[in-house]
């Protein structure tokens, strides 16, 4: 409870004197250091208001307060100071401000007062030359999103998943951008869910290269397959699973959004949301799939594995019961007896020979036609 007294603390605007607040988004930051809004826009009948590039937050709503339209403000992980003017120039929840702050969200939708707060998991393929034990297949981060009804504030996690091309692509659409907010939240969610095809298709190439190579056939005079490197199944299995946990999530906010009236989402845009999760729920499909496919995979890896072990014990067994043969034989006339048969026979030694090859021959037969050998 202190945490979110403090945090409040920390969205409220300062007061002056008179009563008004002062425009200060972060009281620590060094002037000259980087901020963390990435773009700040007005937007008015679907096209951007023609203003300067370094419109501030309050600025922009001060230009939507006068002249209409809704402000689309972008930010890469901002500290608490850097979003705590924002969140009070927006009137955001405490606790949607912790969350955008601090990352690492289970995607959801949660609403609050007049305002959508939406977590999306973004996924990034990570090309390689080969899978390994510890190749690193995909990358995760997250773009917190609050829908209100004249402002649209992005807060983005990680390396990659930019919205800077999204942008320039939705501004060429202003039919689609006139719909307001709402339409920027369906561009990002659709922009997201389409990433998350692009990597399942890219994950079942991989998939399809481990499964080839565990179930390929041993090449003639090689033996049984002993399949591949378990790590290698395994790692992959855990990207798949870093995978399901961004994207089973979702689904269920998709759902709200197109079956659900909501008075932020333009019941035009609400149709488009549809479409989303129809793409989702393929993709969550195919990732489950994934799953239970790399179990299958996994297990029938060590099964080889039991199976080429097997196979070894049984070719050292056979070759111990051949080298037996002479070890009796040769042991039985080490004994150095005096009187014994054969010893004085002039034929004795080369038929001793012949009967230990004779009888190792006939054993080595035996267990190749059986498969031992």
């Amino acid at each position: 409870m202190s945490m979110i007294r403090d945090l409040r603390a920390a969205v409220r605007p300062s007061l002056r004197k008179d009563g008004g607040a002062y425009n200060s988004y972060d009281t620590t930051r060094d002037p000259t250091a980087a901020s963390a809004v990435v773009d700040c826009a007005v937007y008015r009948d679907g096209r951007r208001a023609a203003c300067d590039d370094t419109l501030t937050p309050h600025e922009a709503m001060l230009q939507v307060r006068r002249e209409g339209g809704f402000a689309w403000i972008g930010l890469h992980e901002p500290t608490e100071a850097e979003f705590s003017g924002i969140a009070a120039e927006f009137g955001l929840h405490p606790l949607a401000v912790e969350d955008a702050v601090h990352a690492h969200q289970r995607p959801k939708l949660e609403r609050y007062d007049d305002t959508l707060f939406t977590v999306f998991k973004t996924i990034h393929y990570v090309e390689h030359a080969e899978l390994t034990a510890t190749s690193e297949i995909v990358e995760t981060g997250e773009v917190m999103c609050f829908t209100g009804r004249d402002f649209f504030i992005t807060v983005r996690h990680g390396g990659q998943g930019s919205l800077r091309a999204l942008r320039r692509r939705l501004q060429e659409d202003p039919e689609l951008l006139a719909k307001g907010p709402s339409a920027v939240l369906h561009t990002i969610a659709d922009h997201v869910v389409d990433g998350y095809i692009a990597v399942a298709d890219a994950m079942q190439d991989d998939i399809d290269d481990v499964e080839s190579e565990v179930f390929s056939a041993p090449s003639k005079g090689k033996g049984t397959s002993r399949g591949v490197d378990a790590g290698r199944i395994y790692q992959l299995k855990r990207e798949v699973l870093e995978f399901k946990r961004a994207v089973s999530p979702l689904l269920r906010p998709m759902l709200l959004l197109s079956e659900r009236p909501m008075r932020l989402v333009d019941p035009d845009i609400q149709k488009y949301f549809r479409d989303v999760a129809d793409h989702l729920t393929r993709v969550q499909e195919q990732v489950v799939g994934f799953d239970e496919l790399l179990n299958s995979i996994l297990q029938a890896n060590l099964a080889q594995a039991a199976v080429a072990q097997n196979e070894d014990m049984r070719k050292i067994t056979s070759w111990a019961a051949i080298i037996a043969v002479p070890t009796a034989v040769c042991g039985v006339y080490g004994m150095n007896f005096k009187h014994m048969p054969e010893l004085e026979w002039r034929y004795g030694y080369p038929m001793v020979l012949v009967l230990i090859g004779g009888v190792c021959w006939a054993i080595h037969r035996t267990l190749k036609r059986n498969g031992w050998l």
